[in-house]
C-alpha cells in the first residue's frame, strides 16, 4: 500500500488533546473512537480472520455493527474492511491480535478518519496530527502508510460463508452425534422401511426445491432423515450409497456434509435461520437451502400397521393411507472382512468317507468338544472353541444364537442379526444355517450329539472269556493243612534200590 507521508503521534499518559475527531480515551487512557476497523489485503486473508477469530469466539456480539467493504484507494489497488462497533479496549484488543495474525492493520475512529490502534510501540495509541483533506469515505492513518479509500461493494457475511467450498476431513465421518440424511424422491420410501425394520429411531420429512432448469415444470422434492444416533454399522453405507447425502450439523439452522468441514466455524456465525436449514455441500457443488424445515414424522409412524379381525371393515378407508411396503430378497454377497469365530461346518454327503478316514487324525480335544448331527443333508457338526481343524465341507460363523452364516459372506441388506432371526422366524430347538444362495437349513437342537459317540463303531465282542471264568469255579478247591515233622522226619522211609551194573 503506497501513501502519503505518515503523521502520527504517541499519545502519553494522562494526554487529554487529541487531534483526530471522534477519537477519545476510555477509563484506561487507551484512544478509542466509536468504530474499529480491520484492513485486510485479500478474501483469503477475510477468510482467514473470520476462522481465527471464530474458532475461540463468537461473531454474536459484533453481528449488530458488522460491516464488511470492498474499498478502493487512489491508486488502484483494491483492499477489504471489517468495520464493527468498538465498545471497549479489550475488543479492540482481540480484534487486533488477530488481524495481526492473518497479516491486517487495525484502526480505531468514528467517521471517515481512523488511526492507528495501540500496539506494543504505544500502548496508549496514536494520534494524527495532521488530517488529510479528502472526501474519500475512508482515511486511514498508519505509522507505514497514509491512504484514502472509496467504498466500491459491501460484503454480506451469509453469502460469503456459502460461497465458501467446505475442506476434505474425513473425521467428521466418525463423530458421534446427530445426523441429517438427504435422500432422493426414489430411495425414501426404501429407507424409511430400512430404518424402521433395523429400530432406528428419528424423524422423516419431505421437503421441496424449485426446478432445476426453466424447462422442469415440478419442484424436485427430497427425503429428509433427522437421526439422533446413526448405528455405526450403517455410517458406511449412507455415506457412500448414490442419492444420500449425509449431513453432520454445524451450528444451529446449518450442516455441513460428512468428510467436509468448512473453514469458518459455523457455530460462531449467527446467521442461519434456526427454523430453516442450510445443507452446505462438498465438491463445489450449490448448497441446498429450505427457508423452514418441512413437517417432521416419527419414522415409527411409518411401521407396518396390523388389524384385529373383528370390528367394521376398514380395508377401503385405510389402503390409500398406508405407505407403501418395500421388499427385497435376502442375499450372501462375499465379504473381504478376516474370519471370526468360525464355530460350524457343514459336510455334504459325498465328505462322508473323507470325515471317518479324518477321524484316526483328529486330536482328542476336538472330537471331545464337537457336536455332530447327521441329516439327509450331510453332517452338520459344531464347536464353541472353533472347528477349524476339521478341514472338512463348508465353514460358518454364528451371528445369532443358533443362526449361522458361511464363513466370508455377509447378509445383504446389511440388517442387525437379530432383525435377520426375526425374519427368518424360525421356531425354538431349530438351528438355522444360511447358504452362500440364501437358503436356509433347518437342524433340530436335539438332534447334535457329542462327535466321539457319532463316530465311534462300537467293536464286535464273543462270549468266550465268561465260559472259560464258568468252568473254573466249577472245579473243587484244595485243602492244604501244615503238620510238624517232628524230631525224626525221615524214620521209616527206606533208600531206593541201587541199580545194577
Amino acid at each position: 500500500m503506497i501513501g502519503a507521508e505518515t503523521v502520527l503521534e504517541r499519545i502519553a499518559l494522562h494526554q487529554t488533546r487529541l487531534h483526530t475527531p471522534g477519537l477519545g480515551l476510555d477509563s484506561k487512557g487507551v484512544a478509542l473512537g466509536g468504530k474499529g476497523l480491520v484492513l485486510v489485503p485479500s478474501i483469503d486473508r477475510l477468510v482467514a480472520l473470520l476462522a481465527v477469530y471464530t474458532r475461540e469466539r463468537s461473531l454474536e456480539d459484533l453481528m449488530s455493527s458488522l460491516a464488511m467493504h470492498v474499498v478502493k484507494s487512489k491508486l488502484g489497488t483494491r483492499e477489504i474492511t471489517i468495520e464493527f462497533a468498538a465498545e471497549s479496549s479489550d475488543r479492540m484488543d482481540r480484534l487486533a491480535e488477530t488481524a495481526r495474525l492473518v497479516g491486517g492493520f487495525t484502526f480505531t475512529g468514528t467517521a471517515r478518519h481512523f488511526v492507528q490502534y495501540r500496539d506494543a510501540a504505544a500502548p496508549f495509541g496514536y494520534d494524527a496530527t495532521e488530517l488529510l483533506s479528502t472526501d474519500a469515505a475512508l482515511a486511514l492513518y498508519h505509522e507505514r502508510f497514509s491512504q484514502t479509500y472509496d467504498v466500491e461493494r459491501a460484503i454480506e457475511l451469509r453469502p460469503l460463508i456459502l460461497r465458501l467450498m467446505p475442506r476434505v476431513d474425513p473425521q467428521t465421518k466418525l463423530e458421534p452425534g446427530l445426523r441429517i440424511l438427504v435422500a432422493e424422491q426414489g430411495l425414501g420410501p426404501a429407507l424409511v422401511h430400512y430404518f424402521v425394520r433395523s429400530r432406528v429411531e428419528g424423524e422423516v420429512g419431505v421437503a421441496e426445491w424449485p426446478p432445476d432448469s426453466a424447462f422442469d415444470e415440478t419442484p424436485v422434492r427430497r427425503w429428509i432423515f433427522r437421526i439422533p444416533d446413526l448405528p455405526t454399522r450403517m455410517r458406511p453405507l449412507m455415506h457412500d450409497t448414490p442419492g444420500i447425502t449425509c449431513f453432520v450439523p454445524a451450528g444451529p439452522g446449518v450442516a455441513v456434509q460428512a468428510g467436509h468441514r468448512h473453514p469458518v466455524e459455523l457455530r460462531a456465525c449467527p446467521v442461519f435461520d434456526p427454523a430453516g436449514l442450510v445443507l452446505v455441500r462438498g465438491g463445489g457443488e450449490e448448497p441446498w437451502a429450505l427457508p423452514r424445515l418441512p413437517p417432521m414424522g416419527a419414522l415409527s409412524a411409518f411401521a407396518r400397521v396390523d388389524l384385529r379381525t373383528e370390528g367394521p371393515d376398514l380395508s377401503a378407508s385405510s389402503a390409500a393411507s398406508q405407505p407403501q411396503i418395500v421388499r427385497v430378497p435376502l442375499r450372501m454377497a462375499p465379504s473381504t472382512a478376516p474370519w471370526k469365530k468360525v464355530t460350524a461346518t457343514w459336510i455334504e454327503p459325498a465328505q462322508i468317507p473323507l470325515l471317518r478316514r479324518l477321524a484316526y487324525a483328529l486330536p482328542h480335544q476336538t472330537i471331545a468338544q464337537a457336536r455332530m448331527a447327521m441329516t439327509s443333508r450331510g453332517a452338520f457338526v459344531r464347536s464353541t472353541e472353533g472347528i477349524e481343524a476339521i478341514p472338512l465341507g463348508t465353514f460358518f460363523v454364528e451371528v445369532h444364537p443358533n443362526l449361522y452364516v458361511p464363513a466370508g459372506h455377509e447378509v445383504t441388506p446389511a440388517v442387525a442379526p437379530d432383525v435377520l432371526a426375526r425374519a427368518l422366524g424360525a421356531p425354538a430347538g431349530q438351528v438355522l444355517f444360511l447358504g452362500t444362495d440364501a437358503r436356509a437349513m433347518a437342524v433340530e437342537e436335539a438332534a447334535f450329539a457329542p462327535m466321539e459317540t457319532a463316530l465311534l463303531e462300537a467293536p464286535p465282542w464273543e462270549p468266550v472269556v465268561a465260559e472259560v471264568i464258568d468252568r473254573t469255579l466249577e472245579e473243587a478247591t484244595l485243602d492244604l493243612r501244615v503238620t510238624s515233622i517232628g524230631m525224626l522226619p525221615l524214620r521209616g522211609v527206606e533208600a531206593p534200590p541201587k541199580a545194577e551194573t
